[in-house]
Parts: C-alpha cells; sequence; structure tokens
C-alpha cells in the first residue's frame, strides 16, 4: 500500500472511532428520571447532544441495561420487576419512545425523560404534557395553536408556532377548548394533540413550567 493510501486509511479509521460512542452534536439536552407519573424527581440535569439517549443516561446514573444494553433494567439501584409489574418507560420530548434509547440520538433542546411506575391496567402512555413546550420547539413539524386571543398568541410564541383555525396534516397541535385540564395524545397521521382548558391557558402562557414532570393537568 502507498504511503498516501495508508494515511488515507488511518485517517479515516480515526474518524470512525471518533463517531462511535455518541457526541459530536452541538448544544445539549435534558434528562430527567422520575418515579411515579413524575410525582417524584429522581435527577434533572443537562447532557450533551449527539450523544444516544442510552449513553446520556450512563453518563449520569448507576446504570443496568438488559438485552444487550438496548433496554434498561435499573437505574441507580431502583429495577423493574415483572412480579411487582414496575418498569422503566422513557420519552422523547413528552412522546413514548418507540424504540430502545441505544437507537437515538439526542439533538439540542431535546427533554430525555424516564419514569419508573407500575404498567397494571395501563401500560402505555403514548404523550404526555410534562416536557412543554416539548415536543412543539425544536422539530421538523409544524406547530400550530387552535383558538383566539392574546392567550393563543402567547402560548404561539411559546411554542415557536401559529394561531390558526385548523392544524394541516402532521402538525403538532396545541388545541384550546372550554374548561380546564390539560392532555395530550398522539395524532392520526404524525404529530401530537395537547389539549389544553380555556380556564388554564393564561396559566400555562405566563409558566410553561407549571407542566414540568406531569403526565397531565396543571396544579
Amino acid at each position: 500500500m502507498s504511503r498516501p493510501a495508508l494515511l488515507g486509511l488511518l485517517l479515516a479509521l480515526a474518524l470512525a472511532v471518533a463517531g462511535c460512542g455518541g457526541g459530536g452534536g452541538d448544544g445539549s439536552a435534558q434528562l430527567w428520571v422520575t418515579r411515579d407519573r413524575g410525582q417524584t424527581v429522581l435527577l434533572r440535569t443537562t447532557v450533551p447532544a449527539g450523544e444516544t439517549a442510552m449513553q446520556a443516561l450512563d453518563r449520569a446514573v448507576e446504570l443496568e441495561t438488559r438485552y444487550g444494553g438496548r433496554f434498561v433494567q435499573s437505574i441507580d439501584g431502583v429495577a423493574g420487576s415483572l412480579a411487582a409489574r414496575r418498569d422503566w418507560f422513557w420519552f422523547l420530548n413528552g412522546v413514548e419512545a418507540d424504540r430502545s434509547a441505544a437507537e437515538v440520538r439526542l439533538a439540542d433542546g431535546d427533554v430525555e425523560w424516564w419514569d419508573f411506575r407500575t404498567w397494571a391496567g395501563r401500560m402505555r402512555e403514548p404523550a404526555v404534557v410534562g416536557a412543554f413546550p416539548q415536543p412543539f420547539v425544536g422539530g421538523d413539524r409544524p406547530a400550530i395553536v387552535v383558538g383566539a386571543g392574546e392567550t393563543a398568541r402567547k402560548l404561539a410564541r411559546i411554542v415557536h408556532g401559529r394561531v390558526a383555525a385548523t392544524a394541516p396534516p402532521g402538525a403538532n397541535v396545541l388545541r384550546i377548548v372550554p374548561g380546564p385540564g390539560f392532555t395530550a395524545r398522539l395524532r392520526k397521521g404524525g404529530g401530537v394533540v395537547f389539549t389544553l382548558g380555556a380556564a388554564d391557558a393564561p396559566r400555562l402562557a405566563a409558566d410553561p413550567s407549571l407542566a414540568r414532570f406531569r403526565f397531565e393537568g396543571l396544579p
């Protein structure tokens, strides 16, 4: 092998090694660890963007995994149990993950959230409100606030979106309806729908952190 070819091969190998193991992304993401549907906050910290969600978790906690490192068994000694029907579930930007955390790389502004809870009676939580204003900001889906008035306009600024009477397919939607409450669900065809009661809308517009760590509702 010629010297230029050898140097090129060595450079390629060095770049490949540097690319393994995460990192390399700009910015940072949030890592949250909670119990019992967000009722108890165990950890809230910042991790580098560019790492996989599993790498970010591993750098912040004592971690045990299973199935070849693809799934979490325990965090800081708190372990899932088939007999007790309790386990670790994770969300990316408030949407329940549909794949291993080892397969997902964090982007700037992402919220990686692990919650230890019972799955008896209710296994899935497809979307939750507690990472608001995620998943509206930072993604590639348009953010639409369906409502009217100054509160709707303020919420549109918070989610980096616009106020409209209807939302196009695939958009993330924050819909203001009469009454109280704050819930999230997946939208057919892609995206999420957050339904926010008009009685609670001014409070959320004034302080988006009110929703933090909650699966639904505001305090």
